[in-house]
């Protein structure tokens, strides 16, 4: 006959919650880091090209990612920097800054998203070029790289959703040292004299059992 309990088993219990903190912690550290990586690299590409109209010929131009936008770059710095500090933070101040890192991700795909169909960048070259401020650029097209932007900004929202969902699984800073770095050490309890063996157990250890 098979023998049933009604107790719960601890160890299966807890194991399913350390387990889901650690793949959530091996997914979201790379996927936070490399997000923004990829909108920071996206950001120095071209994004947009056109031309512009001067002394009757057509002269090139080309816009950056950070011409047309520099939220996307800011926002994957800032993404960054939570991600570090979700660690050195616990409880209410980890939620903060996992709420931060997920709107850094969000503002990035909003940011990208909307870059990749501005022509203000390209405008305003292409009145410089021409010397005439209604000037505008002609046969404008886009390249992909906005869309690269927003997907490292994906990246750095999924990093900050895991963080609100498993963050408090986490492991955090040690506090364990004191501001000077050293640890804490412990002192050993005096012998007691009307215990001869402790007397001399403290003497084998190069102890003064008559010290304070």
């Amino acid at each position: 006959m098979e023998y049933v309990t009604a107790v719960p088993h601890p160890r299966s219990e807890a194991a399913g919650p350390a387990r889901a903190g650690r793949m959530s912690l091996a997914v979201a550290l790379p996927a936070g880091a490399l997000g923004a990586a990829v909108a920071l690299l996206a950001s120095r590409q071209r994004w947009s090209e056109g031309t512009a109209t001067v002394a009757g010929g057509a002269f090139p131009l080309t816009a950056k990612g950070s011409d047309v936008t520099g939220v996307p770059a800011a926002l994957a710095i800032v993404g960054l920097a939570a991600l570090v500090a979700v660690f050195a933070v616990r409880r209410v101040g980890r939620l903060a800054v996992a709420a931060l890192l997920a709107l850094c991700g969000a503002g990035t795909i909003a940011a990208a998203l909307l870059g990749a169909s501005d022509s203000s960048a390209l405008d305003e070259k292409a009145a410089q070029a021409a010397g005439d401020t209604s000037a505008t650029v002609d046969a404008l097209s886009h390249t992909a790289w906005p869309y690269v932007a927003a997907v490292g900004g994906a990246l750095i929202l999924l990093a900050g959703l895991l963080a609100l969902r498993y963050g408090s699984l986490w492991p955090a800073m040690s506090g364990r040292y004191e501001r000077a770095g050293a640890p804490r050490p412990r002192r050993a309890a005096a012998p007691d004299p009307d215990r001869p063996e402790e007397l001399w157990k403290a003497l084998d250890r190069g102890e003064d059992p008559t010290g304070a």
